[in-house]
């Protein structure tokens, strides 16, 4: 079987749920077929995120052209940095870029305030913190970055989506220190029991993805059983994270029920109670 084949569609949810964070323009399938497959497996509505202003214009349109699609807007951790300080190594997908300053990072941001307006745009994010991929010398412009995006959701009545990536600590210190939105969620859950615990006490939503499968994430499935359910999502963040049997291979929205069924086994309930909630915990935490 090659990596790079698609997994097969899983047997359909009985209970519609939502996937609520996808990147579908990183994904080979086309808007229409990646929302049809999705549609196919009971997976009926997918929140649409951006990483960048380029991103976040795209999905904003998306979301505009399609109604089970939903907008979050952000400049991601890591773009925070590449802004001010320049990358002049790039990547395929960015490509080699000059030092803009701190002058240049405000005209992101306030490219993102712009689109955060929409009524389209349900969220802003992800945002946050990643000291996995920006070392300490991008630092301090990835906590201007991430205060800027949590007084945008907040006079916009938005969802905060967060990246949290080796920096719980840090994150948590400065939702403290800003005051978190109302409605605030930790993308890609990948803190422990304890810290499961404290966002529950705080009512941070929190969105496990596919890595909840993986043998080696028992901290995870730990968190997830202490989770509130009414703060539970799922996610593929797909392309990526692709959920066992599969992982490595092209993740997309169809593959959601692999994952929760997965976390239905984790909270020793059934699949159709855990989707009904995690549905309706989506549409609360996005508003829609």
């Amino acid at each position: 079987m090659s990596r790079t084949e698609a997994p097969p569609l899983p047997e359909p949810l009985r209970v519609p749920v939502a996937d609520s964070h996808t990147h579908l323009d990183m994904q080979d399938a086309t808007v229409e077929e990646g929302l049809a497959r999705a549609e196919a497996v009971n997976v009926t509505a997918v929140v649409q995120v951006g990483c960048d202003v380029k991103g976040s214009y795209w999905a904003a349109e998306t979301a505009a052209a399609h109604p089970s699609v939903h907008a979050s807007v952000a400049l991601h951790p890591n773009e925070a940095p590449r802004i001010v300080h320049g990358d002049p190594d790039g990547g395929a997908r960015q490509g080699a870029r000059e030092p803009g300053g701190t002058a240049a990072l405000h005209e992101a941001l306030a490219e993102i305030d712009a689109l955060a307006a929409l009524d389209h745009v349900r969220g802003v994010g992800e945002t946050g913190l990643d000291h996995f991929r920006t070392g300490p010398e991008g630092i301090a412009a990835q906590e201007e970055s991430f205060r800027a995006h949590i007084e945008i959701a907040k006079r916009h009545g938005k969802a905060l989506v967060i990246h949290d990536r080796d920096a719980h600590a840090d994150v948590l210190r400065i939702l403290a220190e800003e005051g978190a939105p109302e409605r605030t969620v930790f993308h890609c859950y990948s803190g422990d029991a304890e810290m499961a615990r404290i966002c529950g006490s705080a009512g941070y939503f929190m969105s496990f993805a596919g890595n909840v499968t993986f043998k080696n994430a028992q901290p995870l499935r730990d968190a997830l059983a202490v989770a509130p359910v009414e703060l539970v999502l799922v996610e593929t963040d797909a392309p990526f994270l692709t959920p066992a049997p599969y992982r490595g291979r092209p993740n997309a929205p169809y593959l959601v029920p692999v994952t929760l069924r997965a976390m239905a086994e984790v909270r020793g309930t059934d699949e159709d109670t855990l989707a009904a909630a995690v549905y309706d915990n989506t549409a609360r935490a996005f508003d829609f």
